[in-house]
């Protein structure tokens, strides 16, 4: 695995001309924030060594090297999930990559389903902490010292202080935040009613199919993280809860603007 980052990092080392320290990973829905990256590359997956590629509308399946509020950034528009038939270090390889090339800071968006039933369908939920114990974890099997501890920390997976920072923004901008915590599934049957009731049990405020493992892999690198949720459906109402990928598509793609600023501010002063 760890010959395979280089060599994927030895590819696109010489497209990182600024030595970008910020990574960006784009959820299901969101993949329009790209239009905010002053682009000076965009990389088909599918050009890099060993990288996966994205199989899910939604995840157009690049890599994009740019500017946003005037820093160097790596982006990838779409991400790759256990769902798709990915290993869980598969699906961590693109972030380790970003390790490999420099990146120290990631920041994260993801489409999510409410579990707190006094949410509503476009609300933004800064992530505080997450429950992994229904995926698979990305470091499972020898580790690798290279990459990282064998036992990482996750007492703090989400920085305190770009939680701070967020929050700061959104208040400035007079937008509401959520808070809370991501639970995370393999997916990809949306949840039952009583998955829904049990996860809110269980401490849960969101459910998606992704991110923890992108973040158990970047705290292992020694990565500061902070991530995002759009809430994009609603798991726990009364009525026929019904949840289609297109709405959950359209839902993203409505609350894009606030989570835009927001992350286009927090890099601005990164």
């Amino acid at each position: 695995m760890y010959d395979k980052i280089q060599e994927a990092a030895r590819f696109l080392q010489p497209h990182n001309k600024e030595n970008a320290t910020i990574g960006i990973v784009l959820g299901s829905g969101l993949g329009n924030f790209t239009n905010e990256i002053e682009v000076t590359e965009a990389i088909p997956y599918g050009d890099i060594p060993h990288f996966p590629v994205s199989t899910v509308e939604g995840h157009s399946g690049k890599l994009i090297f740019g500017h946003i509020a005037g820093k160097p950034v790596v982006a990838m528009a779409g991400r790759f999930h256990f769902y798709e038939g990915y290993e869980p270090n598969e699906v961590a390889f693109p972030i380790r990559v970003m390790k490999a090339i420099g990146v120290q800071t990631l920041l994260l968006s993801n489409a999510a389903g409410g579990v707190d039933p006094s949410w509503k369908v476009g609300d933004l939920m800064i992530i505080t902490d997450h429950i992994s114990f229904a995926t698979i974890n990305p470091l499972l099997g020898r580790n690798d010292d290279r990459l990282g501890p064998r036992f990482p920390d996750m007492s703090e997976p989400y920085k305190k202080t770009l939680i701070a920072r967020a929050r700061a923004i959104a208040a400035a901008n007079n937008i509401q935040l959520r808070e809370g915590v991501y639970f995370g599934v393999t997916g990809p049957t949306f949840e039952t009613r009583a998955e829904y009731r049990l996860i809110h049990i269980l401490g849960g405020h969101a459910v998606g199919m992704s991110t923890v493992q992108e973040v158990i892999a970047a705290r292992h690198a020694g990565m500061d993280v902070f991530g995002m949720s759009v809430i994009t459906d609603i798991g726990i109402r009364e009525e026929d809860n019904v949840i289609t990928h297109e709405e959950v598509l359209e839902a993203a793609h409505a609350a894009e603007p606030k989570l835009t600023l927001i992350f286009r501010e927090l890099i601005g002063g990164l």
